[in-house]
């Protein structure tokens, strides 16, 4: 029998900016109940209102109208994206801080735990510390309902995996806000969707969701028949745009896939990346940067050392470790930035680096998104082809409207997505990315996922999240701290079967943890090893050709139909082209099935 919720929000009205953020118009406003051992996955685009409704939830907001009710004694926390440090001299001062404060000895058990020293100046502390000393806050408080906005940002690995353990035994509620697939996968119970002001649940944890989503979204698209060609698509391109990004993205990670198999040929049992191509001269033609025997020490402690790698034109390579274990001197040597202490790098001469480390101050905030991306101009050159200002935004999932907006209006989840979208337009042949996906949505993480794959150079990135590493690299550089870098074909789930082969009783351990949902680990599928029919071989031979020749259709129909004059002029017209991108999307997405499921037959 379900028990009765510790907290509910019912019919609540919210204006913000002199618009209803929920329960505008006719709506019946938003209705949110909290069980006592619900963990739920909130998901929404930035700037949805997902902050302000943890504001609603904390009673830091008044709504403008709806009731909240919390069950007598309920305690609630909360771990917010971005603590205020500036009113305390130490981290602890901040941990017991307020009139929820826990006692210090609570505070200090779980620092112990997450390896942070609590006496640090807050204003010295680096972002990793900061975050752990949040947790630490929010944790001790033993809190009925736990809320968590964005709790992996500035984390390294091994403190998601202590604070994924943590929650895994947690007995109380709690509601995150993340863009960690991974996180959300292990932990999530039911899942909450706020999208342009309605909040929806669906009792099945993260791992449903992209399928509900979809769902959603292509019953939306058949009312939406019903509406003017205009608005249909002004008001659901986005939508239909992130449904087919996650289909070409699936084509993509086949791509990625044949990526990773010729990598791993190119590097010995040892994993010192010694190549096995055919010839050294072509190997040497396709190089950009090679490390010999480089070696880096600070203070009497080796951080790189005995280090050789060659860099293929166009690799993508994943960067991983716990923080402080050296994964930005290892950027800075094979950029260039700092010279070894022994050995060497040689770096191509036409290389030409663009780096995105999401430092939001390059983003000055008395200045309008257009002068941040054209310089106060309608156009701009994107990689040498010339783009309108308003189109590009669309790329990168912004409402072309907000073009003239300034960028201190913006979200931190926003500016981050403008940041890219600036430094991808540049002209480059290699992109080095320092944790990218912080204060990113879902939404653009598939998009950043498309880009990366499209991208003709070379690619390095530093990140602690394991899914975008997943989708995204064909080789990871693994630093344990001890100053050896492990290299290995695939992404960060190759990486730790790797470990985990090397640590048998770390692996037993981590499998009896109680109360842990473990995703399995998704290695790069083998060669192919079953053979097709004739028939199943031509379709997957020739579908890839069908498909393009689809979107080509659907991209000329969509054209005609953004005509607004269309509908009245010649409304036969208009259904009968509607008609046709309809039967030409069905048969798209029936042939991108087709092929996938081949796909799946020859790597099984």
């Amino acid at each position: 029998m379900a028990q009765p919720p510790i907290l509910s929000l019912e019919s609540i009205g919210l204006q913000q900016g002199g618009r209803w953020l929920f329960g505008g118009g006719d709506s019946d406003g938003l209705d949110l109940h909290v069980g006592p051992r619900d963990r739920m996955a909130l998901i929404g685009r930035n700037g949805a209102g997902k902050t302000t409704l943890f504001r609603l939830i904390l009673d830091s907001i008044e709504p403008d109208r709806g009731l909240r009710k919390v069950k007598p004694g309920t305690r609630i926390a909360v771990l917010e994206q971005e603590p205020d440090f500036s009113a305390y001299d130490t981290l602890m001062d901040f941990a017991l801080a307020g009139d929820d404060a826990p006692e210090s000895y609570e505070v200090e058990a779980i620092a112990d735990q997450l390896g942070i020293d609590m006496t640090t100046a807050a204003q010295g502390a680096s972002g990793g510390e900061r975050r752990r000393a949040a947790i630490a806050r929010a944790l001790a408080q033993d809190p009925d309902l736990l809320l968590m906005d964005e709790p992996t940002n500035h984390l390294d690995l091994a403190a998601i995996d202590w604070l994924e353990d943590w929650l895994g035994r947690y007995r109380g509620a709690f509601i995150v806000i993340s863009h960690d697939r991974t996180f959300l996968n292990r932990l999530t119970n039911a899942t909450l969707w706020l999208d342009r002001g309605l909040l929806r649940r669906r009792d099945v944890g993260f791992g449903g969701y992209e399928a509900w989503e979809e769902q959603v979204m292509a019953e939306e698209a058949r009312s939406a028949e019903k509406l003017d060609a205009r608005l249909k698509l002004e008001a659901h391109w986005l939508e239909r745009g992130v449904t087919a990004r996650r289909k070409r993205n699936q084509g993509r990670l086949e791509k990625l896939y044949e990526m990773r198999a010729r990598r791993a040929a190119m590097i010995d049992p040892a994993g010192t990346a010694k190549l096995k191509l055919a010839s050294e001269d072509e190997t040497r033609s396709k190089s950009v940067i090679v490390a010999e025997k480089v070696t880096k020490t600070y203070d009497e402690r080796p951080v790189i050392r005995d280090f050789s790698l060659r860099v293929q034109r166009g690799d993508r390579i994943g960067v991983v470790g716990a923080n402080g274990a050296g994964k930005t001197t290892l950027l800075k040597l094979l950029t260039g930035e700092i010279p070894p202490d022994t050995g060497k790098v040689t770096i191509a001469r036409t290389l030409t680096g663009v780096m995105i480390d999401q430092q939001r101050a390059l983003l000055q905030p008395e200045k309008s998104v257009r002068d941040i991306l054209a310089e106060g101009g309608d156009w701009i050159d994107v990689d040498g082809v010339r783009k309108h200002v308003q189109g590009y935004l669309k790329d990168f999932l912004f409402d072309p409207g907000i073009v003239d907006t300034k960028v201190a209006t913006l979200s931190g989840g926003e500016r981050s997505r403008l940041l890219l979208a600036r430094e991808f337009a540049r002209k480059s042949n290699l992109l080095v990315l320092d944790e990218p996906t912080n204060d990113l949505d879902l939404e653009t993480l598939d998009l950043l996922q498309e880009v990366i794959a499209d991208y003709e150079g070379t690619v390095l990135i530093v990140s602690h999240d394991r899914d975008f590493l997943d989708r995204t690299v064909n080789l990871t550089l693994g630093l344990d701290g001890s100053g050896l870098v492990d290299i290995v074909a695939g992404g960060y789930a190759d990486w730790e079967a790797k470990r985990t082969r090397r640590t048998p009783k770390a692996r037993t351990e981590k499998a009896s943890t109680p109360s842990r949902q473990i995703s399995s680990p998704t290695p790069a599928p083998p060669p192919p090893s079953r053979k097709l029919s004739y028939k199943d071989q031509r379709d997957y031979d020739l579908l890839p050709k069908r498909i393009a020749d689809l979107e080509s259709a659907i991209a000329r129909g969509e054209q005609i139909l953004s005509d607004p004059d269309l509908f009245t002029a010649d409304n036969a017209r208009f259904r009968e082209i509607s008609q046709g991108v309809e039967n030409a999307r069905a048969e798209k997405e029936s042939a991108e099935d087709r092929w996938l499921e081949l796909a799946e037959t020859l790597e099984s």
